[in-house]
């Protein structure tokens, strides 16, 4: 039996076409938002926003706030004290609503081509490395860390706009 593979990605310096076209070049059909609050002042990468462009692409969205960083821990990583961010989040992971998301984060990985999201380009300083370590660990996932493609989607010409009008549609 082929071991599945769970992705992670960070939309951190990205567009939302190069994002989503990076997510359709891979096969991606489910992703998991790990986001403490998933919010951005990034245009169409808020919750609803994401949301409508990923359904339009004909990806499932699941926003699991238990395995969020909590604010203490965006602090210390933003601050470059990963030591004490690590600490942070490994307490938070073994709370119950963690535990919770976990379970319910195992359970849609290992029905989908999954992928988790977070902020940063950088897997190895998110939170998300730590979730999907973990749950490569529990699920026997192989991981994959994906870096959105700039310039995919004019290079493929797929993927999602939004229309004059302001309605989403698939292009491509």
């Amino acid at each position: 039996m082929t071991q599945k593979t769970l992705h992670t990605i960070g939309y951190e310096g990205s567009s939302i076409g190069d994002f989503l076209a990076t997510l359709e070049a891979v096969g991606i059909d489910l992703l998991i938002d790990v986001r403490d609050v998933p919010i951005s002042r990034k245009p169409g990468f808020s919750k609803t926003a994401l949301s409508g462009w990923l359904q339009t692409c004909d990806i499932e969205y699941l926003h699991l706030k238990g395995l969020g960083d909590p604010k203490p821990g965006r602090i210390a990583a933003r601050e470059g004290r990963y030591d004490d961010f690590r600490q942070i989040f490994g307490t938070h992971l073994k709370s119950s609503a963690a535990q919770t998301d976990m379970r319910r984060g195992l359970d849609a990985a290992s029905k989908k081509v999954a992928c988790l999201l977070c902020f940063e380009r950088d897997h190895t300083h998110c939170h998300r490395c730590i979730v999907a370590e973990e749950m490569a660990h529990r699920g026997g996932f192989r991981l994959v860390h994906l870096g959105v493609q700039s310039g995919l989607k004019a290079k493929i010409g797929k993927g999602c706009e939004r229309t004059h009008d302001g309605a989403l549609a698939l292009v491509g």
